[in-house]
């Protein structure tokens, strides 16, 4: 199996893959299912916490494969992808300790399969990559993905699978953040949508106001994202607010929960050896 670790600044998601895919059986058919539905064996996102140690981060992991009946040494394989430098270096030892793997990371060096068409691209965080990488593998080009994370990332992949470019936005959450903080007289709410735009107390005019206003953030950005490229796009949302917040969006056409677990799963294809990578001593 696989097991694909994507560490954002709030959260980190892990997903188990089954490798070997047994074939469907006579008269079933699978086409219509997606792949990561057929291989994805269990997945959890738990916090991203910079200080805590290979222990701590092994024993959670360890806790998290045995409520699902799962071991670790069934782990041949593990691929990361992270935007937190301080936790690369504490994984790379969980996976040597707890599963005795040296894991691949996505970083520069690694085959894509993508062009990546940026002044830098060493500068493109990982997780956006992987996105884009799945994306495209998933439901072809052109397209925009929109990761609501900490940060709400837009990234554009061409007709031809070329990496174009994008835009980030601050995160709907640290929006909320910061006006709670500079606001003496503004307490935290629920980020919920609201039965009414015009609201009638302090609660609901903040609902309005942060769902309402995001939404039109986003659709703005995708507006003249669209209006850029010239042709017929597909938006495909993902991240932990995705469902939330693409609901009244105008032009998000698909949410995949799973899109960047999907992407460490096609990167370590197109980087997988003939044998199974050496297990650490």
């Amino acid at each position: 199996m696989l097991l694909a670790i994507d560490v954002g600044n709030t959260n980190t998601v892990l997903g188990l893959f089954r490798l070997d895919v047994p074939p469907p059986a006579p008269g079933a058919s699978s086409a219509n299912r997606p792949e990561n539905e057929r291989e994805l064996v269990a997945h959890w996102r738990v916090t991203t916490h910079r200080t805590q140690t290979s222990d701590e981060y092994g024993v959670l992991f360890v806790n998290l494969f045995n409520m699902h009946g799962l071991a670790v040494d069934q782990v041949t394989h593990i691929i990361i992808s992270s935007v937190v430098p301080p936790v690369e270096s504490t994984l790379r030892r969980v996976c040597e300790k707890y599963f005795h793997l040296q894991p691949i990371f996505v970083e520069p060096g690694i085959k894509t399969g993508m062009p990546v068409l940026v002044d830098n691209p060493s500068e493109l965080g990982a997780d956006r990559l992987v996105n884009a990488i799945a994306a495209f593998e998933r439901y072809g080009g052109p397209c925009i993905v929109v990761d609501f994370g900490t940060a709400t990332t837009f990234d554009v992949i061409s007709a031809r699978g070329e990496y174009l470019g994008g835009a980030i936005s601050p995160g709907l959450g640290i929006s909320a953040d910061a006006l709670f903080a500079r606001a003496a007289r503004l307490g935290r709410v629920d980020i919920k949508r609201p039965q009414k735009v015009i609201g009638t107390n302090t609660v609901t005019h903040l609902q309005s106001g942060l769902y309402y206003g995001y939404i039109g953030l986003v659709d703005g950005i995708l507006e003249r994202m669209i209006n850029e490229i010239g042709t017929e796009v597909r938006v495909i949302a993902t991240g932990g607010l995705a469902r939330q917040i693409s609901a009244d969006s105008r032009y998000v056409a698909q949410i995949d929960d799973m899109l960047t677990l999907d992407g460490l799963r096609i990167l370590f294809e197109r980087n997988r050896t003939a044998r199974p990578r050496a297990r650490a001593h």
